[in-house]
């Protein structure tokens, strides 16, 4: 298996944003990768956009009816032919070295998993919080807490773990891969250097803690089948960290 990345975005109606996406991965400095885009029955001119471009590393997908996220990445993931896994949103942005400084940390340090701290920008990519920085050994007791695994800046051997299918969990399925694979190896390793820029947007399902605090429960007590009492130990601890993810961050505007 050559040291190919494959790359997997889901698109729903992101015009907007994706042209920016897309040019963030033709500045990539390493270059070995395609790019498998999975349109989710847009209604906007994103295929239009993304049909713009006639790299024969892009491949464009568009699914017959509306599935949401995780089949959509997992429609992706079945075409991905590369040996490392990556994965990057519609309206997210990679900075140059993020693949080259990704893949180089997997091989000098015999990793599975690694992922980096990033920037939060606003929907015009102006700096809005702190960057999130990336916490280090993540273990699978850790991530029943809370998710440090950022989406975007993620990537994993699948030479030696495998493809992993992204868990049909309402909203959360980031969050039931990571812990999918976490039973698998010991360790998800971090990079401290930020390496994409993810756009905080006002619609954002992930802004709104409250509305998928029961989503999150369910990973727990249906996903997980944990007893009624972990469910909601785990859940009240994964609603303080989230809370503590944006509360009494300064925003960069006003340094």
């Amino acid at each position: 298996m050559k040291n190919t990345v494959s790359i997997i975005t889901p698109c729903y109606n992101s015009e907007k944003f994706i042209g920016e996406t897309i040019e963030s991965v033709l500045g990539q400095t390493y270059k070995d990768w395609e790019w498998w885009i999975v349109d989710d029955c847009s209604t906007d001119d994103s295929v239009e956009i993304i049909s713009r471009y006639s790299d024969p590393r892009i491949h464009l997908i568009v699914l017959e009816k509306n599935a949401g996220a995780a089949e959509a990445r997992n429609a992706g993931l079945e075409k991905a032919k590369g040996r490392y896994i990556s994965f990057l949103d519609s309206d997210d942005v990679w900075l140059p070295h993020f693949l080259e400084t990704s893949i180089k940390y997997l091989q000098k340090n015999n990793e599975e998993l690694v992922y980096a701290t990033y920037k939060r920008h606003d929907e015009d990519l102006k700096p809005l919080l702190e960057d999130f920085i990336a916490e280090d050994n993540i273990t699978y007791d850790r991530i029943l807490y809370n998710c440090p695994i950022p989406m975007l800046t993620a990537m994993y051997d699948s030479k030696r773990i495998g493809k992993i299918k992204i868990p049909d969990v309402d909203m959360r399925e980031d969050y039931a891969m990571w812990i999918e694979i976490l039973r698998k190896i010991p360790t998800a390793r971090a990079i401290k250097e930020p390496l994409a820029i993810y756009r905080i947007r006002e619609s954002s399902y992930s802004r709104n803690k409250f509305r998928i605090l029961r989503k999150q429960f369910a990973v727990y007590s249906e996903f997980l089948k944990l007893s009624l009492l972990k469910s909601t130990y785990y859940t009240l601890h994964w609603a303080l960290n989230g809370m503590k993810k944006y509360e009494k961050l300064k925003f960069r505007g006003n340094r």
